[in-house]
């Protein structure tokens, strides 16, 4: 693999999340119709993503995982966030080699929300979700850590894609975004039936 940013992997990561996604939607519309946790709606989501990572050559080393919240030598995950303090991080999902690959430990960063009320829910839950993504996306920490593809950094990033998945029951849509180098990168939304 290319060092990071590398456009081909970001592309097959994003087609990875959107074939998953794409059956998870098909498959699994009354599971999330009946509003069960998102740690259950994860879980499913995992399933998809690991049947469709097991088919890419070149990454029998990576692992789908729910809630890992553990890094090298056991440390808990941290990011610095947007005011360069250091917080523990765990993600709903994520793609990663659990620390087996140093060239590219972390390829894909999923954020779920379940929003139920008409408004403000969104507006509450996503800036967490958002400043995550976006430290779990960037290529190194500036002058604390840069990659030299042999050892992983003391805070997380570095993730190929990211993803802020959000349900939203009320207006009955899925909204996407998709994150690259910490930053928002594209989004859409689905239409579902629940």
């Amino acid at each position: 693999m290319n060092t990071f940013p590398d456009l081909h992997q970001y592309r097959q990561m994003l087609e990875l999340f959107q074939g998953a996604n794409e059956r998870f939607l098909g498959e699994q519309e009354n599971l999330i119709a009946s509003r069960v946790s998102e740690r259950t709606l994860c879980g499913q989501l995992m399933i998809y993503l690991n049947d469709r990572l097991r088919r890419l050559e070149g990454y029998d080393r990576y692992y789908v995982d729910v809630e890992y919240n553990r890094n090298f030598n056991r440390q808990i995950k941290r990011i610095l966030n947007h005011r360069n303090e250091a917080v523990s991080v765990t993600c709903d999902l994520i793609v990663h080699s659990r620390g087996e690959v140093s060239q590219q430990d972390n390829l894909v960063a999923i954020e779920m929300k379940k929003v139920k009320n008409r408004a403000g829910e969104r507006s509450r839950t996503i800036m967490t979700d958002q400043e995550r993504l976006k430290a779990l996306t960037r290529p190194s920490y500036d002058n604390d850590w840069h990659f030299d593809g042999y050892a992983l950094p003391e805070y997380i990033c570095r993730y190929v894609l990211g993803v802020y998945y959000q349900i939203n029951y009320h207006q009955r849509t899925i909204w996407i975004q998709y994150y690259r180098n910490g930053e928002v990168v594209d989004e859409q939304t689905i239409e579902v039936n629940i």
